[in-house]
């Protein structure tokens, strides 16, 4: 079967749905509706569209908390306070980062960049702050001296650990994760379906007829990097071939550790026939360490990005990898901020977003022994 003919389980994107979801969450913020919105059939003819770019955006609304379905009263609206740019007095929101600035992705200064200009809109200031004083193992007298000097009404957390999510937590100092949480922290977070994607490149890579895939991932895991093997785990286990081998390798987010990470790995008899990288960077440092062993991708090896990044596009040949508008999690993150300023708790404590797929060409069928 070719390659771009394969029946992907991961919406891609479309434009007309994300003009639709635009055009409905504006609406209800100007407050054209009231309580609920209009059937489904009506929207279908007023906007003229169909019943499943309808869906596609309803759905959209629903993720973000804007809106949520009702047996028998049709789809409600639960985000009335954001029906207009309400301004919030003088509320300054705080981002922190544990560790340096370099931590950060593009895709993340991208949303952040989105998120404050909404914020902004609303009389809203977002700061940054970051060191590494907040990434040591007790960070809690930093933390404690960080909020207690900058009073802001609610903390939005970047690639936070656990000892950071943990300190927020038994504080109760409002705050949202931007990013998943660690077992047993119930704090509201907003990110990608890890899970899901992992579970879903496992099955990718099976269907192209890879039976030794490795997981590439770095020893000290965000949240999201725990559910993404635990979802590379899942699918892998739902593989009806008794012969397909499952290889976790960690490392230690340098290039060489990396380097050395996939040396290993080749060096396996028999080595793994595909590779899924966690952080588009860290896909860099793979398949260039892949071209220097005399490898070629995907004609020897196939190789998944996890995260996308718009510099991935540059490369050739083109990796597959999983994508999300920034601009709709900066929306997403927006709604539980906002909730957090105007009341101190969200509605909607989890909020998992789901990347397109993009079929790149690093992906091939599995060479035959």
């Amino acid at each position: 079967m070719p390659y771009n003919d394969i029946p992907w389980n991961l919406p891609r994107r479309q434009l007309l749905g994300r003009q639709t979801t635009d055009l409905l969450r504006e609406q209800i913020a100007r407050g054209t509706w009231t309580e609920c919105l209009p059937p489904e059939r009506e929207l279908c003819a007023t906007l003229q569209i169909s019943r499943h770019t309808l869906r596609v955006a309803l759905k959209q609304l629903m993720e973000e908390g804007i809106i949520k379905a009702e047996h028998g009263r049709g789809n409600l609206i639960t985000a009335r306070s954001r029906r207009g740019k309400k301004a919030f007095e003088a509320s300054d929101i705080g981002l922190l980062l544990p560790g340096s600035l370099d931590r950060m992705l593009p895709i993340h200064v991208v949303w952040i960049n989105h998120l404050r200009a909404m914020l902004a809109e609303r009389g809203c200031r977002l700061h940054l702050f970051h060191g590494l004083k907040y990434a040591r193992r007790d960070p809690s007298s930093a933390l404690k001296q960080l909020v207690t000097r900058q009073k802001h009404k609610c903390w939005v957390l970047l690639l936070s650990d656990e000892p950071v999510q943990r300190w927020f937590q038994d504080n109760k100092v409002p705050c949202v994760v931007a990013g998943s949480i660690y077992k047993d922290v119930s704090l509201p977070y907003c990110d990608l379906d890890h899970r899901a994607v992992c579970r879903h490149a496992a099955g990718l890579l099976l269907g192209r007829g890879h039976r030794r895939i490795a997981l590439l991932v770095q020893k000290s895991r965000l949240a999201g990097d725990v559910e993404s093997e635990e979802g590379f785990a899942e699918g892998m286990r739902r593989s009806p071939h008794g012969d397909a081998e499952m290889l976790i390798s960690n490392h230690d987010a340098t290039a060489p550790g990396i380097a050395n990470a996939v040396r290993r790995l080749m060096a396996r008899k028999p080595a793994p026939t595909a590779l899924l990288v966690v952080n588009p960077f860290h896909y860099l440092t793979a398949t260039t360490c892949l071209t220097r062993l005399g490898l070629r991708v995907p004609e020897d090896i196939s190789v998944v990005s996890r995260d996308g990044e718009t510099y991935l596009s540059y490369l050739l040949p083109v990796p597959t990898r999983y994508e999300i508008d920034p601009r709709n999690f900066a929306k997403a993150l927006l709604t539980m901020v906002l909730e957090m300023l105007e009341s101190g708790a969200t509605s909607k404590r989890t909020v998992q977003l789901m990347p397109a797929c993009i079929a790149g060409e690093s992906v091939a069928e599995a060479r035959k022994p």
